[in-house]
């Protein structure tokens, strides 16, 4: 089998965004090489040879770092000449003010929102070379306004964000915008509030340590939740779009509007 143009790497692609992201990818003919604590049997199923799957514990940066030191990664990216990295699995814990906070799960916290990230950005460049490289990390509205509860995950998300900021001066894009050669693009993306394990999971947050629970209530029982498919469907147009890097710190709703 030939290898295909484009490939991609989906970090937490068992379920919520990430699986909507996998199926997306792959119903386009992207082969997905997905990297999580388990594996999703239904996309196996479903897509068979397209997905490829690697059970890692992502918060664990010492074992994300021995498996990057394997030839892995470079095979599945082999000869594509554009590599997508969508930097998606992530964790909202630990909930609450400081003195209410488990300082393991910090720890943990800043491991797979912030070092996974950004080690598997620096091993796609490396690994892609003579691709072009488009990286989507998944960051939030709590990256951009301070949340009562959420110093960890606003903190963690607003890094994603500077670390575009950052990338995109590294690697400034040219005047052909739709040129596709070799190059690296990148952006923070804020999907909005999607119905999925971690609104269910803040839904649950005692009000003490997560004063913003009625609104996420509110927003379920207003059907005002988007899906999965319906959001990785609009981040997978965006990253596939000839302008993707032109910002690197973007919203997905205001982006649908200025399309």
């Amino acid at each position: 089998m030939s290898q295909p143009a484009i490939t991609a790497i989906v970090s937490g692609h068992t379920q919520g965004l990430g699986a909507a992201l996998a199926a997306g990818l792959m119903e386009r003919n992207i082969a997905v090489l997905g990297l999580a604590r388990g594996t999703a049997p239904a996309l196996a199923a479903r897509f068979g040879p397209l997905l490829r799957e690697v059970q890692l514990n992502l918060s664990d940066s010492d074992a994300l770092g021995a498996w990057l030191a394997t030839s892995a990664l470079r095979e599945h990216v082999g000869a594509s000449t554009l590599v997508l990295l969508m930097n998606n699995a992530g964790t909202v814990e630990p909930v609450g003010a400081p003195h209410q906070q488990d300082v393991l799960a910090v720890a943990r916290a800043v491991a797979l929102n912030v070092a996974a990230p950004l080690m598997l950005a620096a091993a796609v460049v490396a690994a892609a070379a003579q691709a072009e490289r488009r990286i989507v990390h998944v960051s939030s509205g709590a990256a951009r306004n301070a949340y009562t509860g959420w110093s960890v995950y606003g903190a963690t998300k607003a890094a994603l964000d500077h670390h575009a900021r950052s990338v995109a001066l590294d690697y400034p894009i040219g005047p052909r915008t739709g040129d596709a050669g070799a190059g690296v693009r990148i952006c923070s993306l804020a999907p909005g509030v999607i119905d999925t394990a971690m609104q269910a999971q803040l839904r649950a947050t005692p009000e003490s340590l997560f004063p913003q629970r009625e609104r996420f209530m509110a927003l379920q029982q207003d059907g005002a939740l988007a899906s999965p498919a319906q959001c990785a469907a609009g981040i997978i147009d965006y990253v596939l779009d000839q302008h993707f890097g032109r910002v690197p710190v973007d919203d997905l709703r205001t982006a649908a509007r200025q399309h």
